[in-house]
């Protein structure tokens, strides 16, 4: 196999640290691939187990497999310095405990150089374990995520979760370094990689229904246990992103909700000195003083027009409820609705 072949080379980027049980699966999807223009660079994180040696195996057999040390620590960190060492035209990142499926990366280079610069190749995704059952949560994610790659619609819910899976985008290494690339030392990286992709309004491709990427669940998972992942931080990623690209001083700002989350976007506003609106369905707090705002009805909303509206309530119902009341006013109100649940 000849990495450097006269197709376009895929540089795939892995951070890794104590994934000895998973590597060989994982690089082993990668060697199986359809399109065999590429190089794996992969970045020991400081690997307690025997992940180096698993990996080592591996560059010892593939020259177009590359080992690295983190010389600091943490994921940005690994994949800044995986990036540094890449010479891919085609930029895409895999965790090390997942699993590619055989077309994966022949799927995605299509799309690119059908789509052409200016574009993002996604995939659907699925998640899987060895032990247990998926959970819901992340089932009900995985098909949120796969129903908006299937339409390149992703952005249109950029404030509820992170739209795009991780490890399953790529793009031209010219757009990459348009929006920074790895340069950010903001956590949640692939969020924030997200928010940066919608900022610069790169174009997701719709994709195909064909499963790409195998998204392994276990215990040990950064989301699940680093600081680095906890749901403040995404909240506050959100918040300080909507005011950089999404507010509009000439309109009047609501926030939807009277529960935890909602509390932490009001103090992020109050702490911006950005003035809003704060409404609640719930009687039981409607009149009540929260850091200096009373809650509204949401009865206010039809003598307010021109207003963005952050809807921070989590319960399904109870959105369905709004998704209605905020449409049986569309039609004499300018409302833009950003679901941050």
């Amino acid at each position: 196999m000849n990495p450097l072949s006269d197709r376009l080379l895929v540089s795939i980027l892995i951070p890794c640290k104590n994934a000895d049980r998973f590597l060989d699966e994982c690089i082993s999807s990668i060697i199986a691939q359809t399109y065999t223009s590429w190089e794996l660079i992969i970045v020991d994180d400081h690997s307690t187990d025997q992940s180096l040696q698993v990996m080592q195996k591996w560059a010892n057999e593939y020259s177009n497999i590359k080992i690295l040390r983190n010389k600091g620590t943490g994921i940005i960190k690994a994949l800044q310095l995986a990036y540094s060492q890449s010479i891919g035209a085609l930029i895409t990142r895999m965790d090390a405990d997942d699993i590619m499926t055989t077309a994966k990366l022949d799927i995605m280079v299509s799309q690119l150089l059908t789509s052409g610069l200016g574009s993002i190749a996604t995939g659907m995704v699925e998640y899987f374990r060895d032990d247990l059952p998926i959970g819901q949560g992340y089932l009900k994610y995985a098909e949120w995520l796969n129903s908006l790659s299937l339409h390149g619609s992703n952005f249109d819910d950029i404030y509820k979760e992170c739209v795009i899976a991780s490890p399953c985008w790529m793009m031209y290494r010219e757009d990459f370094d348009a929006i920074g690339a790895f340069h950010s030392e903001i956590y949640p990286e692939d969020y924030d990689l997200v928010f940066r992709m919608y900022k610069h309004k790169l174009h997701i491709i719709p994709c195909t229904t064909t499963i790409l990427h195998q998204w392994r669940d276990h215990g040990h998972r950064a989301s699940r246990n680093d600081e680095n992942y906890k749901d403040n931080r995404f909240l506050e990623l959100k918040v300080r992103y909507f005011l950089e690209l999404d507010y509009n001083t000439d309109h009047s700002l609501v926030i939807w909700g009277a529960g935890t989350k909602a509390k932490r976007i009001a103090k992020q506003l109050i702490a911006s000195e950005v003035a809003f609106y704060w409404i609640t369905d719930n009687e039981k707090k409607i009149g009540h003083d929260i850091y200096g705002i009373i809650l509204s009805p949401t009865t206010i909303l039809a003598g307010i027009s021109n207003a963005q509206i952050i809807i921070a309530v989590a319960n399904p119902q109870q959105q369905e409820e709004i998704r209605k009341d905020i449409k049986s006013l569309e039609s004499t109100h300018m409302y833009h609705s950003y679901w941050f649940c």
